[in-house]
């Protein structure tokens, strides 16, 4: 679990932030971010729940009484570091915030200039802050809450371990069940109370793509049914103690049957795809580039002739958000550093036919990749009856 303190220290460091780029507040609304800086996973409702961090000053959860108790009981208001002010239900929250806002900014509404809102805050409530505070400009809080969140520490790498140890033990448990004659959307189901059962609080995806629909990438399982002679991609992810699990193996199902087994194109295929995982997965060091990743497993699938079959980024930062920053795509330059955490995922697919995708989770290290993901990536044929 994340200590305390931490809180208080991220807490501390927003309002640091916030006022380095000259900045009035950092508003925070329900979400991630959120989560990150209090410890609160709090619940999305039309009633305003948002943590004020002012360039100077302390900062404050605003929250309606009707969920004091639990806002009281998150980490950084259980030991001290931040205070909660509730609202009733016939008073007017955003009145409250700038008032509070512009008494330990010692500023008039009129003076407040620039703010930074979460990104996924409600645009019912960004439209009124706007209205309360019409004199000042409104920009995403991304611009400080990614310098927070991009890089974990210790504690947030070792809920990620825990959480991607989790999926493992689960694609193991489906791949070597039953599967012929099963509906994909059956095994999605027992995929998401496997993960359960694994200790994850949420499952909150488990694609199940067989045959031709193993050419979809973001497949939504259905009723067709799982046959012998053919690949099944299993995508499968949740949160465990609020940090996410994403893992994809593609295994092929061959049945009893020798005539069933996987096709030449279908091994080649998997073997380009698994070459350029692996050299993506090594190339990872502080230094190298976002853009530098995608393009090291990009060349080698298109070196193998598969590059119209790969059609989207390699992989995608993950912590308290499956995907969140940064992105390993082309045209983002952003250097990697020590602590960020992201999917490697490359996929090759031919539409209407049959496709595959490989992704762990790894975590840049001081010196190099620190993968998470340990269930086999070599080519899997598994009985499935």
């Amino acid at each position: 679990m994340i200590a305390p303190a931490r809180y208080a220290e991220r807490i501390g460091e927003a309002a640091r932030l916030t006022a380095r780029a000259g900045l009035d507040a950092l508003l925070i609304g329900v979400g991630a971010d959120l989560r990150y800086l209090t410890g609160y996973p709090a619940m999305a409702l039309e009633r305003l729940t948002m943590l004020v961090v002012p360039a100077r000053g302390p900062a404050i959860l605003i929250a309606p009484r009707l969920e004091v108790s639990s806002a009281r009981a998150c980490p950084a208001v259980a030991s001290g570091f931040l205070d909660v002010v509730t609202w009733d239900e016939t008073e007017d929250p955003v009145a409250l915030l700038v008032a509070r806002l512009g008494a330990e900014l010692a500023l008039p509404t009129t003076g407040i200039r620039r703010v930074a809102v979460s990104d996924r805050t409600w645009a019912i409530f960004v439209l009124r802050l706007q209205a309360a505070l019409p004199s000042a400009i409104f920009e995403v809080a991304s611009t400080i809450t990614r310098q927070l969140r991009m890089a974990k520490d210790a504690e947030e790498i070792a809920l990620l371990r825990l959480a991607a140890e989790a999926a493992d033990r689960v694609i193991g448990q489906v791949s070597h069940g039953r599967l012929i004659g099963r509906s994909e959307a059956e095994v999605s189901r027992e995929v998401r109370e496997r993960l359960v059962a694994e200790g994850h609080e949420l499952a909150e995806f488990a694609i199940v793509g067989s045959g031709p629909n193993s050419a979809s990438p973001h497949h939504e399982a259905s009723g067709r049914l799982i046959q012998a002679g053919e690949p099944v991609v299993l995508d499968i992810g949740g949160t465990l103690a609020g940090y996410t699990s994403d893992t994809t193996r593609t295994i092929w199902v061959g049945g009893d049957d020798p005539a069933l087994a996987p096709d030449a194109e279908f091994v080649r295929l998997y073997g380009v795809l698994r070459e350029a995982q692996a050299a993506a997965c090594a190339a990872v060091q502080p230094g190298v580039t976002c853009e530098d990743l995608d393009a090291t497993a990009r060349r080698i699938i298109v070196a193998g002739g598969y590059g119209p079959q790969f059609f989207h980024r390699l992989g995608h930062g993950i912590g308290l958000e499956a995907h969140e920053e940064p992105y390993l795509v082309a045209g983002n330059p952003q250097p990697l550093q020590a602590g960020y955490a992201f999917s490697v995922e490359p996929g090759i697919y031919f539409e209407g036919r049959y496709g595959a995708r490989l992704e762990d989770i790894v975590v840049c290290g001081p010196v190099g990749p620190l993968v998470l993901n340990r269930s086999p990536l070599d080519l899997q044929v598994v009985d499935g009856r």
